[in-house]
């Protein structure tokens, strides 16, 4: 297959959330006849292929990419001129069909070592992200050097990634008779205020490696408790999300939320995603720019870099998939991002070493 034929393939087999087993058993058989430098390495319905390994001192270059995709309305996987469309077409199985292309149509003469990883659960909570167990059980995917995470980015590189904390902020007030609010105390009008306070927030902007990153507090779901249209609501909650910036740790961001909430209701910690600082001034990073890379720029999103950072090793996000695709009904992508980002991907890894 051609590598438009291979996004179409990818395409063609769902794999939301949490249902990544089928599309992890075919590109397992679609790599059981390739030529590579040891065995494939499964943990859960991800994978480990090792395509080049000879050790002795070269770098070791992984590149990751998530087989599962979000939940949305998508038609049937097709090709309707320069465009792929089906779900993940960018986020981001446009990435994997550029790392299947490098198993596929192997690459003379390669200075440094390659490994891949396809792995599931990526669009969940960061505690089911299967790229973790990737990294605690196959000790060669924390001895690489530099990782990629194939995360959409038209075919630019995106340095570092955001923190992300999700928290359920409870409002608690006392039910009554709609007819006589006074009798009451809504939870909903107690969150009033705070609301305002989230409203009138600007965002806190730092500089790092030459690189802006903005933190920001988003509410993204509401609910009441739901006794009835003529009872005063008793409880309501949001769902708060704060993107931190990466120079700030997990428990200084929830800090933050509590002394935003300042005890006037309930704060429960649902999800926290470490940061990753940037880095723009590694020389690989140079090295992209050379092989054709449209410019460098901050990622104003949570990404598995974070976990690269986690354990020391330096990563960032580069992808062919259209950012702005990412997650929308009817996802779709470019076939000329595609191609291009595959060569671009192929020139920056003989560049090394």
């Amino acid at each position: 297959m051609n590598i438009d034929e291979t996004l179409l393939w990818l395409c063609s087999v769902a794999s939301p959330i949490g249902e990544e087993k089928e599309l992890c058993d075919a590109v397992v058989a679609r790599l059981s006849g390739a030529k590579l430098a040891g065995p494939i390495r499964r943990v859960l319905n991800s994978i480990v292929v090792p395509v080049v390994r000879k050790g002795g001192g070269r770098p070791h270059v992984g590149i990751v990419g998530h087989l599962d995709t979000v939940r949305t309305e998508n038609g049937p996987a097709r090709i309707e001129g320069d465009r792929c469309f089906g779900s993940g077409a960018s986020d981001m199985k446009s990435g994997l069909a550029v790392m299947l292309d490098l198993v596929e149509r192997p690459l003379e003469d390669l200075k440094c070592d390659l490994t891949l990883a396809f792995y599931s659960k990526e669009e969940g909570n960061f505690d089911e992200d299967e790229l973790g167990p990737v990294l605690d059980e196959v000790e060669e995917m924390r001895n690489i050097s530099f990782a990629v995470a194939m995360e959409p980015s038209d075919n630019k590189i995106h340095l570092g990634c955001m923190g992300s904390i999700h928290a359920t902020i409870t409002f608690v007030g006392r039910t009554g008779h709609s007819a006589r609010p006074w009798e009451a105390d809504n939870a909903i009008m107690k969150a009033a205020p705070f609301l305002a306070e989230l409203a009138a927030l600007t965002p806190d902007q730092v500089i790092l490696d030459g690189q802006p990153y903005r933190g920001v507090y988003t509410v993204t779901r509401a609910s009441d408790g739901g006794r009835g249209r003529n009872v005063v609501p008793d409880r309501f909650s949001l769902n708060l999300n704060h993107r931190f910036t990466p120079n700030r740790t997990g428990e200084e961001a929830k800090q933050s939320i509590l002394d935003l909430v300042a005890g006037r209701a309930e704060v429960e910690f649902t999800d926290v995603s470490p940061p990753a600082m940037p880095h723009a001034s590694h020389p690989y990073v140079q090295k992209l720019l050379d092989a054709g890379a449209k410019g460098a720029f901050p990622k104003q999103a949570w990404t598995d870099v974070a976990r690269f950072a986690a354990l020391g090793i330096p990563a960032i996000n580069f992808g062919p998939g259209e950012n702005a695709q990412a997650h929308q009904k009817n996802e779709s992508t470019s076939l000329t991002l595609l191609r291009e980002g595959a060569e671009i991907t192929r020139r920056w890894l003989l560049s090394l070493g």
